[in-house]
């Protein structure tokens, strides 16, 4: 029971509702959320993609771990702390792919090719491209890129191309205000914990900030403008998510520029309420404009 609590842990369950989240633009957007056998569909891509994304975890801890065991928080992960074999992880790491690839096969074709697309990217990001500057980042946000294209693939849509350049602006965001929170935290430590940071600086990552922020925020107007779904009665109604999208992505930066908070975004998400309120504000706004008006 003690290795597959641990097996588990180290897909990172906390991680899992990324893949809902950037799954389900397509079937949400394209206004098809409520057709049950379409929604059984984009769920089955959720389930694979997290069996695929966690056992990409997997594969970093294992490649991770004499660093982990010099991170504060990191060497209590199952692999570097020694409660996780390395010899079972490494047996996991190489059926649990193979397990969703063939599943995938029996779902929809494009989706197993976008699971392998996805499986070769972050082998090459565990292996050599995490020690890359500027690549790492881009090459993180390349796999919630991929899990936007698998939530079209199997309901068959054309995603627009300017959704497509928000989630990815957005994954993109996530990443280096990750990269950065890290940096913060470590201090000293980080050079010794992610070798990569030898090659940032925190006025790098501040202006990586700045520039994704203003490029997201554009995009995601341009969206709004484009999106026939959201034009109602003659009124293009999606714009009126748009000052919840800004606030949102100001209330990240006043939170690590003025609070000085060190969590990740993913933390920020789980224990500040307003921005708990924002996303909600969000997604209700969405729904009433898609599906009741």
């Amino acid at each position: 029971m003690q290795v597959l609590l641990g097996l588990i842990q180290t897909m990172r369950p906390k991680q899992w509702i990324k893949n809902v989240l950037f799954v389900s633009p397509a079937i949400v957007f394209d206004v098809k959320l409520l057709e049950a056998e379409l929604l059984l569909r984009v769920m089955a891509a959720c389930v694979l993609l997290i069996l695929m994304s966690g056992s990409m975890y997997i594969v970093n801890d294992l490649a991770d771990v004499e660093n982990d065991r010099q991170h504060p928080t990191k060497r209590r992960r199952p692999i570097a702390s020694g409660v996780l074999r390395r010899s079972i992880a490494t047996a996991a790491a190489i059926c649990l792919p193979a397990l969703a690839v063939l599943a995938a096969f029996q779902l929809d074709r494009e989706l197993a090719l976008i699971l392998i697309a996805y499986g070769v990217i972050q082998i090459l990001y565990s292996l050599r491209l995490k020690h890359l500057a500027l690549i790492d980042v881009l090459a993180v946000s390349t796999g919630f890129m991929l899990r936007v294209m698998a939530g079209g693939a199997v309901i068959d849509v054309v995603i627009s191309p300017w959704l497509y350049g928000f989630a990815g602006l957005l994954a993109l965001f996530l990443v280096i205000a990750k990269r950065r929170q890290e940096w913060v935290r470590l201090g000293d430590r980080a050079l010794k914990t992610r070798p990569i940071f030898k090659q940032y600086n925190l006025a790098l990552l501040d202006e990586m900030l700045r520039v994704v922020t203003t490029s997201a925020m554009i995009t995601y107007v341009l969206y709004t403008i484009e999106s026939g779904a959201m034009v109602k009665y003659g009124t293009n109604l999606g714009l009126l998510t748009v000052p919840i999208v800004i606030y949102g992505l100001f209330r990240y930066l006043y939170l690590i520029h003025v609070e000085e908070t060190d969590k990740a975004p993913d933390e920020v998400m789980l224990t500040d309420r307003p921005m708990q309120l924002t996303v909600i504000a969000a997604v209700l706004t969405v729904f009433v404009i898609l599906y009741l008006l």
